[in-house]
């Protein structure tokens, strides 16, 4: 099953050549065909028709249906969403019934864009494999045996599977890259507030952002198009590019990328280096000026990542705590047991360990040396990447050192997990757009390209992007 581009069947529908309430069934109906990938947590099934009946019903009527009318899409299950629960993947949040919705899911549908499933995602998106979810792990639609990555892995699974046109994940440290990357479709994540996070479970406030995944760069586009800009809800927003997002696929005669040395040394799997360079001499074949660029700090990335994460970690999750949201432990003899038993057999495994180590550095006699000395760093390579944006106008790099590894080949092992993210943790640090783009297959399983700009240059990284794409198909 294929779905056309997402610009044509919302023309189709408003035209009356589509039916919505056919799109929703035809993409319920691939969920069902494909419910062993286990990418899907809940649909929202009945709320998805009527939505679907009412726009059909505006179209009859003459009236204009939105720029995404009827498209069918899915969003990671920490995404608030009428129509079903939403948990987050986590046990702790099992029977909680959102009381509103996230900003970004009320702007795509009052384009007309219809949720009809929420996807399976590492609990409160802690993870690289979607291993920690509290409920199952999505397989690799490439190779059932693998991961799809993580923490979006339902997200991208559903669009790597075709259920949806596109599906809404969230990048804190590579969570839409790296599952894009994996099983060989786009994800987009773009400058730190270019979103509203409002209505999306936090997990690190000062790095998450939405993500976005769809077969081609096209039809990311048109969806960041329709999420992006500024929300009273979520004061770190910022103003959306006047321009718009959606640009024709720029010239790559004379652009500057930059290669990335870190990212191409010691660590590389070479089942990733060999698509990477045969992509960049793609670039460099059509135009592009291709240079080293060096980033000295971007070694330090994952470990600071891996403090400052935890400590927000530690402070948003802070609010679960079985009084007010899913699930509440109901033996309790007080309010203390209550607390402490909620979070010990609601919270999983790594849930709890970011806890420890996010609380660990924000204590007292640790903060110095741990916490503060980490924004320190963040600080240094902002600047390094600052500096590096002087000279040229993208970098360039892989996604992930590996091609989606086994289930259960890193579960046992924390520091291996999250070695997965080691070259996408910088660019959340850093708060810069970056895209994972196909660029081949080694093995049988998909390597993705990644693009990175400097902040507020989603527009030129988009179109860079919809370029690169062309010369690599």
């Amino acid at each position: 099953m294929t779905w056309e581009p997402i610009a044509v069947i919302a023309a189709k529908v408003q035209a009356g050549e589509l039916k919505a309430v056919d799109l929703v069934e035809k993409s319920l109906a691939a969920i069902a065909e494909n419910e062993s990938f286990k990418a899907i947590i809940a649909t929202t099934a009945d709320r998805a028709r009527e939505r679907a009946k009412a726009i059909d019903a505006k179209v009859t009527a003459g009236e204009n249906a939105g720029r995404l009318a009827g498209v069918p899409f899915i969003a990671k299950d920490n995404f608030l969403v009428f129509g079903a629960d939403t948990t987050a993947a986590s046990n702790i949040l099992k029977g909680f019934d959102a009381p509103y919705q996230s900003t970004v899911i009320e702007k795509l549908e009052a384009e007309g864009a219809i949720c009809v499933a929420k996807a399976n995602l590492d609990a409160f998106a802690h993870g690289a494999s979607t291993e920690n979810s509290d409920f199952y792990t999505t397989l690799n639609p490439h190779d059932t045996t693998r991961v799809p990555g993580g923490s979006s892995g339902g997200s991208a699974a559903s669009v790597a599977l075709q259920l949806v046109p596109f599906a809404l994940g969230t990048d804190t440290g590579g969570s839409t890259r790296q599952p894009a990357s994996f099983v060989g479709i786009v994800g987009y994540k773009p400058t730190y507030g270019l979103m509203s996070r409002s209505g999306i479970v936090a997990m690190g406030s000062s790095l998450d952002t939405v993500g976005t995944f769809a077969a081609n760069v096209a039809d990311a586009e048109l969806v960041v198009d329709v999420m992006a800009g500024k929300d009273d809800l979520d004061s770190t927003t910022i103003e959306r590019d006047e321009a718009g997002y959606i640009a024709p696929a720029g010239d790559l005669r004379g652009k500057k990328v930059g290669v990335i040395k870190e990212y191409m040394g010691e660590g590389l799997a070479d089942s990733v280096r060999g698509p990477v360079e045969q992509a960049i001499q793609k670039l460099r074949d059509a135009g592009a000026e291709i240079t080293e660029v060096s980033l000295p700090s971007v070694p330090l990335a994952l470990a600071v990542y891996y403090i400052l994460c935890p400590a927000e970690v530690s402070s948003n999750l802070s609010r679960f705590d079985g009084q007010r949201y899913g699930f509440s432990y109901g033996d309790a003899q007080n309010l203390d047991e209550s607390y402490t038993k909620s979070r010990e057999i609601g919270f999983g495994k790594e849930a709890k360990r970011r806890i420890m180590i996010g609380t660990y550095v924000l204590s007292s006699g640790y903060y110095d040396a741990y916490y503060k000395k980490a924004q320190t760093v963040r600080t240094k390579l902002i600047q390094e990447a600052a500096a590096a944006f002087e000279q040229v106008d993208f970098l360039v790099g892989p996604v992930a050192p590996t091609t989606a590894f086994k289930i259960g080949e890193n579960a046992n092992n924390p520091l291996a997990m999250y070695l997965a993210d080691v070259m996408t943790v910088a660019i959340n640090l850093v708060g810069v757009p970056a895209i994972s783009i196909p660029c081949g297959v080694s093995d049988g399983l998909p390597v993705g390209l990644q693009l990175i700009a400097p902040q507020r240059a989603d527009r030129e990284l988009l179109a860079m992007a919809r370029a690169t794409e062309e010369i690599l198909a």
